[in-house]
């Protein structure tokens, strides 16, 4: 972590979404310089499943050396976006630095994609940055060094950024575009730029930076998937011989790698992932060893196993036989899966995003 410069000693940062995350990273790191936080977010009680309200990162805030301002703030409110500005101006005299930090995720497809998340990330996205930056801009510009700073993406037109999450990656180009746009027109008077990730967790290349894939590494593993596809594909061809010798009518349960990373996985789980994570995952498996899996850790001891899951799933992957196996054995990672398309995910991220913890921990049983 870069040191401290004091640099934004006395500066007024006006920070939505500063409640948790990047947000409150970038709070705290300005209160270390002896900065003055507005916290503009909707977190006022503790969440049942995120961590941290208004309240308590205006406590961390102060224990770091910064002034605090908790505001409850949705952005999809504009009222809301206003209140809290003029509580900002009255409390700490000015805006220096607005942090355009809220942003809300959903990625899934067009189809999959329910109309209240097209309208929850267009409106927090795109709509929150443009009116929270609207309602500063004023008294940015009486400031002496001005900043806008929009937690947003370079514009990158590959297809591949578009294709499985559409509805999100134009909220968050819109977010860029509010970037474009507002530099120019206040050109001279109020810096506006864009700031994004360049990686995620674990240390992959984040959303929209394909520069940053290695494209040689990507073929290799479908090179990969390919020979362990026909290595399958004998596997399950010797196994079909010996089954010849049970009973037709026997429910057949797809044997090979598929079957004994299920095996491993069932004898892995534990209360403390089920308490810990509360979800059901259903697998759609093509290939040889494929079908419909599941893992349960939802409920009362967990299970994982073939066929549906006993509970609705709340998360259902789509992949291949070989890339799953890969990817639960740590050799293939989810997040890289996801980017290049051979991971298909619907419904609940959050969960899925619990679920790739949990293989870090797995891995070295499978």
């Amino acid at each position: 972590m870069l040191p401290n410069t004091g640099k934004l000693a006395g500066c007024t940062l006006f920070i939505t979404g500063a409640s948790r995350g990047i947000g409150k990273a970038i709070a705290l790191k300005a209160a270390k310089d002896g900065a003055n936080i507005v916290i503009a977010a909707k977190t006022a009680e503790p969440h049942p499943t995120l961590p941290g309200t208004i309240y308590t990162a205006a406590e961390e805030i102060e224990a770091a050396g910064g002034k605090a301002l908790p505001c409850i703030v949705n952005v999809r409110e504009e009222q809301q976006i206003i209140n809290a500005v003029e509580k900002a101006v009255k409390t700490f005299g000015g805006i220096d630095i607005l942090v355009n930090n809220a942003s809300a995720i959903s990625l899934t497809g067009t189809l999959e994609t329910a109309t209240k998340k097209v309208n929850l990330m267009m409106d927090v996205n795109v709509r929150g940055t443009y009116l929270t930056s609207k309602a500063c801009l004023p008294y940015l510009r009486k400031s002496k060094n001005p900043h806008i700073l929009n937690l947003s993406p370079p514009m990158n037109l590959n297809p591949m950024w578009f294709k499985n999450h559409c509805a999100y990656t134009i909220s968050k180009y819109g977010m860029s575009m509010c970037v474009l746009g507002m530099a120019e027109e206040f050109r001279g008077e109020v810096a506006v730029n864009a700031l994004w990730p360049k990686t995620g967790h674990p240390l992959m290349p984040d959303f929209f930076l394909d520069v940053e894939i290695d494209t040689t590494a990507v073929k290799q593993e479908g090179y990969g998937t390919a020979k362990e596809e026909k290595k399958l594909i004998r596997s399950q061809q010797e196994g079909a011989d010996a089954a010849k010798a049970k009973t037709e009518s026997a429910v057949a349960v797809p044997s090979g790698p598929v079957a004994e990373t299920f095996r491993v996985i069932q004898g892995a789980v534990t209360e403390e992932y089920v308490r810990s994570t509360q979800g059901v995952f259903q697998f759609e498996l093509s290939g040889d060893g494929g079908g419909t899996w599941y893992i349960d850790l939802k409920t009362k001891g967990g299970s994982a196993g073939f066929g549906k899951p006993p509970l609705t799933a709340d998360v259902v992957m789509s992949m291949s036989s070989a890339d799953f196996v890969k990817m639960f054995t740590g050799k293939f990672k989810p997040t890289l899966a996801f980017m290049t398309g051979r991971l298909r995910i619907k419904g609940n991220m959050a969960l899925a995003i619990k679920l790739e913890k949990m293989l870090s921990q797995l891995n070295s049983k499978l």
